[in-house]
């Protein structure tokens, strides 16, 4: 069950009669009370194969002949759910609403799961807590549990997160006897449980959503469940590891971190953090362990950083004083800010243009100096409009005057100038 979509309940047994052609079908006349079971076995047939309309005016008929209650329940019920699959809720609604007055042990229920629904959908969760109070005693422990669930969704749905405690507490119980519960049954706890412990994630309780998890888990092993757990389990290591990063822990009574936990927790930190989808956190995590005012705990952080950068080229023998790269600060920047595929894609369409460029004087065998010059300057120009463009510039300026003693032979502007 869910709040957007309902199980359409079946009207009619597992095995109906072939139905005959919708097109080709005689009129017929208003059938006996013993004719209807008939008929409602081969609407259903109708309605499975997709004849909606014939399958809707069959069910009308069997309703028409007034038959055993209990047949002209599922009748009510089978024109309900066609209806609804037509588009006409009004006529859906009150087909519901007939079958739901039958009182009828096992049409009834699911009449009143039907309607509710519906009219959940639709935007009226007050009148759909209605008719989840009459399903209450209309059914066994499983429509109960429906019953539940939705009364504990319409109280959210008006803003009683309090309200719906009850209610959320009874659809998540199970019966104390030792016979299994029923399928229907179970699903509404795996149900309620998932969409229960999604609200608690929500509201920032991960502990209640958890073991909100954990009655569902009881219940049947589903992969939803396990992954609201997991989500759990990330809130919980994401507070940890605030507890241990934040810039007021060294203020606080009892020891503070030391440098390696340190640089360990806001490594962790800003991962959970980019995983969650937060990376603009998690930048703020890592320049927080940057900036520490603990000198050894800003490097363990720093080192931590770091891990996944190659580290640089020695520069040669006779050059300058080795410089730090000059694309350092933009690896570190695209590891704290979890954006290092896109620096890594900005870095391959460069490659890609500047070799386009290159290539295709060369592939077409160009000899003019004049032709070969301007692919090469478009090259050259190719990265100036990212960010880091300028710093490539600058580093090859750089080199250039140390090659000529320290002579700055290139013209200011280089090279989109000069």
């Amino acid at each position: 069950m869910t709040t957007t979509s309902g199980r359409a309940a079946r009207s009619g047994p597992a095995e109906a009669p072939e139905a005959t052609d919708p097109e080709d079908a005689p009129e017929q006349e208003v059938p006996s009370g013993l004719d209807a079971a008939a008929l409602c076995d081969q609407a259903q047939d109708l309605a499975e194969n997709g004849h909606l309309k014939r399958s809707a005016k069959l069910y009308e008929q069997a309703v028409a002949a007034n038959p055993h209650p209990a047949v002209q329940a599922r009748a009510l019920l089978g024109l309900a759910v066609v209806q609804d699959r037509r588009g006409d809720a009004p006529a859906s609604r009150a087909a519901a609403r007939r079958a739901l007055a039958t009182g009828d042990s096992r049409y009834a229920p699911r009449a009143a799961y039907h309607l509710a629904l519906s009219l959940e959908q639709d935007g009226e969760p007050a009148e759909a807590a209605r008719v989840w109070e009459r399903l209450l005693d209309l059914g066994g422990p499983g429509y109960a549990a429906i019953a539940r669930y939705g009364l504990a969704r319409a109280a959210e749905a008006r803003g009683d997160s309090a309200g719906a405690q009850e209610d959320w507490e009874r659809a998540l119980t199970l019966p104390s006897g030792p016979e299994p519960i029923s399928r229907l049954h179970a699903e509404t706890v795996v149900e309620a449980s998932r969409d229960l412990a999604g609200r608690l994630l929500e509201r920032g309780m991960p502990g209640a959503a958890a073991a909100a998890v954990e009655r569902g888990l009881a219940v049947a092993d589903d992969p939803g469940l396990r992954l609201l757990r997991a989500a759990a389990h990330l809130e919980h290591a994401i507070g940890d590891l605030g507890a241990v990063v934040e810039p007021s822990g060294h203020d606080r009574e009892g020891p503070a971190a030391e440098p390696g936990v340190s640089g360990a927790a806001v490594e962790l930190l800003a991962g959970l953090l980019a995983l969650r989808g937060e990376p603009e956190a998690a930048e703020r995590a890592w320049q927080a362990g940057l900036a520490d005012r603990d000198p050894e705990t800003a490097d363990a952080v720093r080192r931590r950083l770091r891990r996944a950068i190659a580290p640089p080229a020695e520069e040669d023998e006779g050059s300058e004083e080795a410089a730090e790269p000059w694309w350092d600060r933009y690896l570190e920047e695209a590891v704290a800010t979890s954006s290092a595929p896109v620096l890594a894609g900005e870095l391959f369409a460069v490659v890609t243009q500047m070799h386009a460029l290159l290539a295709v004087p060369v592939a077409e065998g160009e000899s003019r100096p004049a032709v070969l010059r301007a692919a090469m300057e478009e090259a050259l120009r190719t990265p100036s409009q990212l960010v880091w463009g300028a710093d490539v510039h600058a580093d090859f300026r750089r080199r250039l005057r140390a090659a000529m003693g320290g002579e700055d032979v290139l013209p200011d502007g280089w090279p989109e100038q000069g």
